[in-house]
């Protein structure tokens, strides 16, 4: 769904002052606020495929660092994993006849699972294992956690199970588990689809056996996540951050007359204020903040401001995911994005989400800089 690449546009003249937001309002930006889609279901299905980032990853353009050799060992094992796949519907899928005998689970894991630091390639190589199994596009799923789970809450659990049964893969990028809910609805999910024949593959920084710990009384769910655990054969990836790797620090915050002036002049750019989005994603369901990303190009923030709460905290981390698949450039004013989290939230349960979202904030408004270059 990436939109076309946008005409450069002209260079306007200096803005200064509030007065001046902008040339017209034939020309002003788009709004993220004003948006609130409705996306139905089957096109939560369809677009169960790599985001536009990851649209060419493939096995050779892994480059594995040479001081990492697990590094080149899981693309090794990944490629032995994709050819192991066949390539037509599942034979437990949903054309399965009637009377036909249910075929025996397949012993051991069904699935690999990639556990790693933030930034070492997790999801290029989640993306290129898609790429590189032998089956048709329609018979392959690839989509975030948060996005399966969104899945089922549209179509239903039974639905989901008979929509993905008859897949040969099912890809599941950044694997959490945050409360209870979704460690039981995940772990009967997937056993449903193991069942089926459906091969898994999962990134997380998290070791499934570790999964839920520092959310909740894991103990609680143990069955559940050892359960989980047995589906997939774990496989380390260690590394540092590429996104850090010889890269400058973070851009400061821009002054608002920037970032307005950014926003006027970029095609398909939005703008809004900061403190005004956050609350506009408490009314709007996260499976929708893809949707409300379409044909965005660029994205002008103004006033940013420490997050108030946990639960605004996560809609962001959701929505920062969006704008990283789509590789939309993120300007902004206010504080700077490693200021987004308090210390209490970096240090609690859901401090992998955080920290995932400034990095990757924080390469987006790398991005963004060459805007203020035109």
């Amino acid at each position: 769904m990436s939109p076309s690449t946008p005409s450069s546009p002209s260079q306007p003249a200096p803005i200064t002052g509030q007065a001046a937001a902008g040339p017209s309002d034939d020309a002003a930006p788009a709004a993220l606020t004003a948006r609130a889609p409705h996306v139905p279901a089957d096109r939560l299905v369809a677009e169960m495929v790599p985001p536009p980032r990851f649209q060419s990853a493939r096995f050779e353009t892994y480059i594995p660092d040479p001081a990492q050799p697990s590094q080149a060992e899981a693309v090794q094992v990944l490629s032995s994993f994709a050819a192991s796949i066949g390539g037509g519907p599942s034979s437990s899928g949903s054309k399965r006849r009637w009377f036909s005998k249910k075929p025996a689970a397949p012993q051991g894991p069904r699935g690999v699972y990639l556990d790693g630091g933030y930034g070492v390639g997790k999801t290029h190589l989640l993306a290129s294992l898609w790429h590189a199994t032998p089956a048709a596009p329609e018979l392959k799923a690839f989509g975030t956690f948060v996005e399966l789970t969104n899945l089922v809450g549209a179509l239903g659990f039974q639905e989901t199970v008979r929509t993905l049964s008859g897949h040969r893969l099912l890809c599941i990028d950044e694997f959490e588990l945050d409360d209870p809910g979704d460690t039981v609805l995940v772990s009967s999910l997937l056993a449903k689809l193991v069942e089926h024949g459906v091969a898994l593959a999962a990134t997380s920084n998290t070791l499934p056996g570790k999964l839920g710990e520092g959310r909740f009384a894991a103990a609680d769910f143990l069955r559940e996540i050892q359960g989980l655990s047995a589906h997939f054969r774990p496989l380390r990836i260690d590394g540092e951050d590429y996104r850090h790797r010889g890269l400058p620090e973070a851009p400061a915050p821009f002054d608002d007359a920037t970032v307005t002036r950014v926003a006027y002049a970029t095609p398909g750019a939005s703008l809004d204020d900061f403190p005004g989005l956050l609350d506009h994603l408490s009314k709007v369901h996260p499976s929708r903040y893809g949707a409300m990303c379409d044909d965005i190009r660029a994205v002008c923030l103004t006033d940013v401001q420490a997050v108030p709460d946990q639960s605004t905290a996560l809609r962001l981390v959701v929505l920062a995911d969006r704008l990283y698949d789509r590789e939309v450039p993120v300007l902004a004013s206010g504080k700077p994005f490693d200021e987004l989290f308090s210390e209490e939230m970096l240090n609690g349960g859901y401090r992998k989400k955080y920290f995932r979202a400034i990095s990757r904030l924080t390469a987006l408004a790398r991005d963004a800089k060459q805007l203020t270059e035109r």
